[in-house]
Parts: structure tokens; C-alpha cells; sequence
């Protein structure tokens, strides 16, 4: 073949692939893992932060488990112990995708008489949040520490929740215990909403992790008792970022193998 055919061979091939090319429709953009953005909440009268982490390259309308921190920290607290590669590692080894929204909270996740109500905001402003979002509805619950009293809180209002986990959740055996933590106006306002005295009001399928080196592990072992969780998880740790960091993907494997069902 002469020079000159080959080079008009070239061109023409080149002209085929670009049209070609021209006709394919365009790859779906992946998401963003990790996004946050600060909200206002009218239900707690102030902004608030909310961290919603995808599986990397995961499609719009994931269901989503909302996520519920400790007291003292915010809702960008589960991506410093490693929830974004823990969620993909749980994608990766078989759990259907699903979405993690962590907003901010307080004083235990309920209103103590102060106007500010976080579980309002949960209930009534979180899911028009997440929709603006492109995601799906809460269809679970996870908190650590005093998320867990919050998570409990939420799930004995949502029966329709898939499920429900809690790490080293911060509950209290007696109105001594919860009166020195200084955020309760008085005992039966924490009665009415402490997770120990309402052990079979939660109808939602749970998950209870908890160090032997924790100071609420006579809690987690009372309320596991009381409640009979489908998972009970008692092992070595205290209550340290690196036991949360540790149990994390068995958490994430529990609301995943659920949360979709």
C-alpha cells in the first residue's frame, strides 16, 4: 500500500471512531464518597453539619443508614476512623451499597426542655435533606456512645427501620448514673426516654457492640439481656476511636445484610 493510500485509510478510521463515539450516550458522573455541607435545622435553632459518605461510584437513590456520634464530637467524626474505606471494603466484599448520612446532635439526641430537638430533626428535616440529595430514605440506625442512646431513641419511633446498631452505647442503670452527666432536667424526663427503660418498645432488628474494657459494658450486657438483640458483640476494647475503628466493618455488615431487604 502507497504511502499516500495509507494516510487517507488512517484518516477515514479516524473519522469512523469519532463518529462512532459521538453516538454513545455519555457515562454516568460517579457521586462523590464523602460530601458535607452545613444545613439549617429549625427543629434544633442553629446550623448543623451533615456528612453524607456513598460507596465510591455509587448510583443515586441508595437507601441510608443515619449515622449518630458521640457526645463532645460532630457528624464528621466516623469519617476520621475510617468509615469511607470500610464502607467500600463492605461493598466490595457483597453488601448491597448504601448510603451513611452523620448530622449534628446533642445532650443524648432528645429535647431535655431546652427547644432543641434532635430527634425532631431526624424525624421531620433529615429526609427532606437526603431526597435533595438524590438519595433514598433512613432505613437504619447506627450511633456510638451517646449516639447509641440517640439510635435507640430514634428506632423505638420507626418501627419501619431495617435496623438498628449500637457501639458502647452510653446508657444509664439508675437516675445517679444519668443525673451526674448534667443534661437531664429531672428523672422522669430521662425515664421517658432512656433505652433501658423501654427495652421492648424497640420493634427494630439490633446489633449491640460494646469493649469489656468499656464503662457502659454492664449496660450493654443489662440491656442485651432485656432486649434480646440479634447480634451481641462483647470484646476486647475499651471506649477508644480504635475500637470503633475495629468493629466498624462487622457494623457495616450487619446494617447492609438488612437494609435493603
Amino acid at each position: 500500500m502507497s504511502p499516500v493510500r495509507r494516510r487517507a485509510l488512517l484518516a477515514g478510521l479516524g473519522l469512523l471512531a469519532a463518529g462512532c463515539a459521538s453516538t454513545l450516550p455519555p457515562a454516568p458522573a460517579p457521586q462523590p464518597p464523602a460530601r458535607a455541607t452545613r444545613v439549617h435545622s429549625a427543629a434544633r435553632g442553629t446550623e448543623v453539619n451533615l456528612v453524607i459518605t456513598r460507596p465510591t461510584g455509587a448510583p443515586d437513590g441508595l437507601p441510608v443508614c443515619v449515622a449518630l456520634h458521640g457526645r463532645g464530637s460532630n457528624a464528621g467524626f466516623l469519617e476520621g476512623i475510617g468509615l469511607q474505606a470500610a464502607l467500600d471494603d463492605a461493598v466490595r466484599a457483597g453488601v448491597a451499597p448504601f448510603a451513611v448520612a452523620a448530622v449534628d446532635g446533642d445532650h443524648y439526641w432528645v429535647d431535655v426542655g431546652t427547644g432543641d430537638d434532635p430527634q425532631r430533626m431526624l424525624a421531620d428535616e433529615l429526609p427532606g435533606w437526603l431526597v435533595e440529595r438524590g438519595l433514598g430514605p433512613v432505613a437504619a440506625a447506627f450511633g456510638i456512645s451517646m449516639g447509641g442512646f440517640g439510635a435507640l431513641r430514634y428506632a423505638r419511633d420507626h418501627p419501619e427501620l431495617r435496623a438498628v446498631a449500637v457501639c458502647s452505647a452510653a446508657l444509664f442503670l439508675s437516675w445517679g448514673d444519668a443525673a451526674a452527666r448534667k443534661v437531664f432536667a429531672d428523672r422522669a424526663q430521662w425515664e421517658s426516654h432512656e433505652p433501658l427503660r423501654h427495652t421492648q418498645e424497640v420493634r427494630v432488628p439490633t446489633g449491640v457492640w460494646c469493649g469489656n474494657g468499656d464503662p457502659f459494658l454492664q449496660a450493654a450486657r443489662d440491656y442485651a439481656q432485656a432486649a434480646s438483640p440479634e447480634v451481641v458483640r462483647l470484646t476486647e476494647g475499651g471506649h477508644t476511636n480504635e475500637y470503633w475503628q475495629g468493629v466498624l466493618p462487622e457494623v457495616l455488615a450487619f446494617v447492609g445484610q438488612r437494609i435493603t431487604r
